[in-house]
C-alpha cells in the first residue's frame, strides 16, 4: 500500500464522512483513474519527437503509454489522418496514488513561479485536470537525453459529485491548492 493510499483510508475518508455526513465508507468519493497525455506537434515531421516522448512518459509513469493518432486532417498544420501525434497513458490504483505522491511532493514545487493549482480547473463533476509546461519538472527526467520539451496534460478523475467535495478530497492529499 503506498503512502497516499494509506492516508486516504485511514485519515481522508473519516475525514469526508465527517464533513459531509456520509453514513457509510462506499459512499466517500475516491480516486478512479489519472491520465497523462502529451500532445507531440513535431512527431508528424521527425519520428524521433515521438519516441523520445514515450520515453519520457514511460519513465514518469511507470508503464508503457499508448500512441494516439490525429483524427483529422488539418492542412494549415500539414497534419493528415491517422499520423502519430501523440501519447497518453491511463494510471490505477497503486501506480495512480504513487504518481500522484510524486506529483505533489516532487514535480509541482519544481515548477517555475508555481503559486498553487488553480481552483477553477475543476469541471463541475468532481474531476482536476491541470497542465506542466514541460517535463524536465520529474526528477526521473535526465536533462542530456531530452530529444525535446513537450508539455502535458494531468487530469486527475474521481467518483465525486460536485466540485466541493473533489476539492476537499485533493486537499486532504496536502494538494497545494489557490484560495
Amino acid at each position: 500500500m503506498t503512502r497516499l493510499e494509506a492516508l486516504y483510508k485511514s485519515e481522508v475518508v473519516p475525514a469526508l464522512m465527517k464533513e459531509f455526513k456520509y453514513s457509510n465508507r462506499m459512499q466517500v468519493p475516491r480516486l478512479e483513474k489519472i491520465v497523462i497525455s502529451m500532445g507531440i506537434g513535431e512527431a508528424s515531421k521527425e519520428k524521433k519527437f515521438l519516441e523520445g516522448g514515450m520515453k519520457d512518459l514511460t519513465l514518469i509513469a511507470g508503464q508503457k503509454p499508448l500512441v494516439c493518432k490525429a483524427t483529422k486532417s488539418i492542412s494549415n498544420f500539414k497534419l493528415r489522418e491517422g499520423m502519430e501525434v501523440g501519447v497518453k497513458v491511463t494510471l490505477r490504483r497503486a501506480r495512480m496514488y504513487e504518481f500522484l505522491d510524486r506529483l505533489i511532493s516532487l514535480a509541482v514545487p519544481r515548477v517555475r513561479d508555481f503559486r498553487g493549482l488553480s481552483p477553477k480547473s475543476f469541471d463541475g463533476r468532481g474531476n482536476y485536470s491541470m497542465g506542466l509546461s514541460e517535463q524536465t519538472v520529474f526528477p526521473e527526467i535526465d536533462l542530456d537525453d531530452i530529444v525535446g520539451v513537450c508539455g502535458m496534460h494531468i487530469a486527475v478523475v474521481s467518483t465525486g459529485k460536485t466540485v466541493d467535495v473533489a476539492r476537499c478530497m485533493l486537499t486532504s492529499f496536502v494538494m497545494p491548492c489557490r484560495d
